[in-house]
């Protein structure tokens, strides 16, 4: 007896509305990339995804948090776990809860992490103390382990290099990772920004802004200290926001003769002004000026996000849920030409992104009279 040609073929129920106007689910997508004819990538055995922030906190770790929850439920109906404190909520897995929608309501402008951070738990070299002596362990099997524990199938490792490192590691051993990049000092390879720099440009320039007017009043050479540890970002763009007269930093060799003269160059022409990084008191015995030191510190991390900053960190959050809904895993989303791409973590980690002596921004900088003390 030969069955129907109907008994044949798989049966779809879907309602009799047009597919364009139902809410944006698996199930729609799949339907609509049979109708069209496209491949139906979305048939993954992902369940449940885990979070984890890890390194120092920027502005918009909240936001990517918040776009990764929001979009891994209401697109694909999977379970978000948030990981506290980088990896060491694998480490102790009980400290890891559930996010929902309700629970990233409202951190959209919130600074921070809600998740917690760390620098320091790094599962493949874990610090503990064992009979009075520290060691250093491999604990990584562990953390898998733990992953797995929690249902936990692919993880969202939003962090600089430190934190891109130990994913990068992870996925080799088997565990299915993406990385969002965060730093304020945006000195990251294979993204052209990462978010929390412009939030962090705000906050220098602002404070600039504010020491300009003391410098003026009492014929001071102000100096600001920034951060970005060994690539001069931060003090590059902000020097050149804030109207700072010599940036130094660390990609150009500087003497403070140089700046000295600089300074007193400028003072010939009837203007002081402020100068830019760690080096007052030398500037003050090679200038015999009076000089005051401002050191912005962990200020720079702080506060809300800029609105540039939160479309950033919106853009990768919904980004490395869809490079997990296709199974593309080992890959850091970045941002080149104003497009949001995936690339390879190895690409992205053990060298630092440093600004360029010869580059367009130090260019500007120089022909509108900023000196870098060379």
């Amino acid at each position: 007896m030969h069955k129907a040609a109907s008994d044949l073929l798989p049966l779809v129920v879907f309602a009799a509305r047009p597919y364009e106007h139902c809410p944006p689910t698996a199930l729609n997508r799949m339907i609509v990339a049979a109708r069209d004819g496209l491949p139906i990538s979305d048939m993954s055995d992902i369940r449940c995804i885990g979070i984890a922030t890890g390194g120092g906190d920027a502005p918009g770790l909240n936001a990517v948090i918040r776009a990764a929850t929001r979009a891994a439920i209401l697109e694909h109906q999977w379970k978000v776990i948030g990981i506290p404190d980088g990896f060491d909520g694998l480490i102790w897995p009980e400290k890891s809860f559930e996010l929902t929608l309700d629970s990233v309501s409202g951190i959209l402008p919130r600074g921070g992490t809600i998740l917690g951070t760390t620098n320091r738990g790094n599962p493949f070299h874990y610090k503990s103390e064992e009979n009075g002596q520290q060691v250093e362990r491999d604990i990584s099997a562990q953390v898998i382990a733990n992953a797995k524990q929690l249902g936990i199938d692919a993880i969202i490792s939003i962090g600089g290099d430190g934190s891109q490192t130990i994913a990068h590691d992870l996925f080799h051993k088997g565990l299915k990772m993406v990385g969002v990049p965060k730093t304020i000092d945006n000195d990251l390879s294979a993204t052209e920004l990462t978010f929390g720099f412009d939030t962090a440009l705000h906050t220098v320039t602002d404070a600039i802004d504010k020491i300009h007017t003391t410098a003026a009043s009492h014929h001071r050479v102000m100096v600001v200290e920034v951060m970005g540890r060994d690539c001069g970002w931060i003090a590059l763009a902000g020097g050149i926001a804030g109207g700072a007269h010599v940036i130094l930093i660390p990609e150009i060799a500087f003497t403070i003769k140089s700046v000295c003269e600089f300074i007193a160059q400028r003072e010939r022409g009837g203007r002081g002004g402020s100068v830019g990084i760690l080096i007052g008191n030398a500037i003050a015995g090679g200038s015999k000026k009076e000089v005051r030191i401002s050191v912005l510190g962990h200020i720079q991390r702080g506060g809300s996000p800029s609105p540039f900053d939160r479309v950033l960190a919106t853009r990768f959050g919904v980004a490395a849920v869809e490079l997990i809904a296709k199974g593309d895993f080992g890959k850091m989303v970045a941002l080149r030409a104003s497009r949001i791409v995936a690339v390879d973590m190895a690409e992205a980690i053990g060298k630092l992104k440093a600004v360029r002596p010869s580059g367009e921004l130090v260019r500007t900088a120089r022909a509108i009279g900023i000196g870098f003390g060379d």
